[in-house]
């Protein structure tokens, strides 16, 4: 197969989750290529698609995609129809909502050209999040609803955002529709201990509202006896400032530190207990590297987090509930014993239920499933150019 992953932003469990599938798919004999931001273009990221690069046979793209919703995603959708048509894909899988938006977009133009395309959307949280009832909410599940009649197939990556998904937007046709959890790699599953100068607490992800930093600090700030806890905050977002100025504001300068964003299991040896305080998630990658690695963990019970707990003995914690929080937080000081029994707990868990390989033979199955008539191998790729 000719395979086109389209997302925004490669960075976070998005990119993670395309990184995998696209390098498990190169491994099985399929050419790939993936089109992504142009725009966004820190260390890490670049580290990231520097690496990605050479497994990818079709190539790495590049077009400025925007956040919200502006003329961009013309130019867009434009681009990926282009590069769609030069490469010859028979699969556009568009990951989050503007991947999705623009592979769905793009696969509606090149069917009403004649050519044979299957069109595929992994949400990935993305509009799911926003609550139907407001403004936003109701612009976004509009736009999934049109977008639904251009599409072919639907991956989600639990069964939690397969039940939002039905919920806010619907079917309002016969679609198939897969369950593929997430997974991870076997050399994820090797511990990681935590550094002689360990935090208390360590957080990973992205620095931004829906992700409770703002919770974590506050519930810091809530815990004096015998000592206030340390922790390490590691990440970049667009509420980075905001959450330094609350750390400040809260007394906590002493205590937390910031160092930016760096690799996961680099970040996990920072701190004796991982805290993922989120407000809303879809399937975090955070939570099966982290446990995968043995890691204490403190979560919010949201998304699709209480599936990969099912089964361990992980408690998890209401979400925005600072009081709760708080009560994880000092159990974890108080109880290292019980802590790390738990946490042994949820790693056989994920060893047993969530690989990649899993993960990437499911979505090919998916794909073939979608169009058993089409003749993979029948619309050689042209000559390459960049969108």
């Amino acid at each position: 197969m000719k395979i086109l992953h389209v997302l925004r932003a490669p960075v976070g469990g998005l990119f993670r989750h395309v990184a995998d599938l696209a390098r498990a798919q190169t491994a099985r004999g399929h050419q790939v290529a993936v089109l992504c931001d142009s725009e966004a273009c820190d260390r890490l990221t670049e580290q990231r698609l520097d690496d990605l690069s050479p497994a990818l046979g079709l190539g790495l793209h590049r077009v400025a995609m925007a956040r919200d919703l502006d003329w961009r995603d013309v130019m867009a959708t434009r681009a990926t129809v282009r590069l769609a048509a030069i490469l010859g894909v028979d699969v556009l899988h568009g990951h989050g909502a503007k991947g999705g938006a623009y592979t769905r977009l793009a696969a509606a133009q090149l069917k009403r050209g004649g050519r044979r395309v299957v069109a595929l959307y992994t949400p990935h949280g993305g509009s799911l999040h926003f609550a139907p009832t407001t403004i936003k909410g109701r612009i976004f599940m509009a736009l999934e609803r049109t977008l639904a009649r251009s599409t072919d197939g639907i991956v989600f990556e639990s069964a939690y955002s397969a039940r939002i998904y039905g919920e806010n937007v619907g079917l309002s046709r016969p679609m198939k529709t897969r369950i593929i959890p997430n997974g991870i790699n076997a050399g994820e599953l090797e511990p990681v201990q935590p550094n002689a100068d360990a935090a208390d607490f360590v957080f990973v992800g992205e620095l931004r509202h829906l992700k409770g930093v703002d919770l974590l600090l506050e519930a810091l700030a809530a815990i004096e006896a015998p000592r206030r806890p340390s922790a390490v905050i590691v990440g970049d977002g667009p509420d980075a400032g905001t959450f330094k100025a609350l750390a400040a504001r809260l007394g906590l300068a002493r205590h937390v530190s910031f160092p930016g964003a760096m690799p996961a299991r680099q970040a996990f040896a920072l701190g004796r207990s991982l805290v993922m305080p989120s407000r809303a998630e879809s399937f975090p990658y955070i939570v099966l590297e982290a446990g995968g690695a043995g890691v204490p963990m403190i979560a919010t019970a949201v998304g699709g987090i209480p599936e990969i707990a099912e089964g361990s003995s992980l408690r998890l914690v209401p979400p925005a509930d600072i009081a709760a929080l708080a009560a994880a937080m000092t159990r974890h000081l108080d109880a290292p014993d019980d802590i790390r029994r738990e946490a042994q707990s949820l790693r056989e868990v994920i060893a047993g239920r969530y690989s990649v390989e899993r993960m990437a033979e499911a979505v090919l199955a998916f794909y073939r499933d979608l169009a058993p008539e089409h003749d993979f191998a029948s619309e050689p790729a042209r000559t390459l150019v960049s969108a």
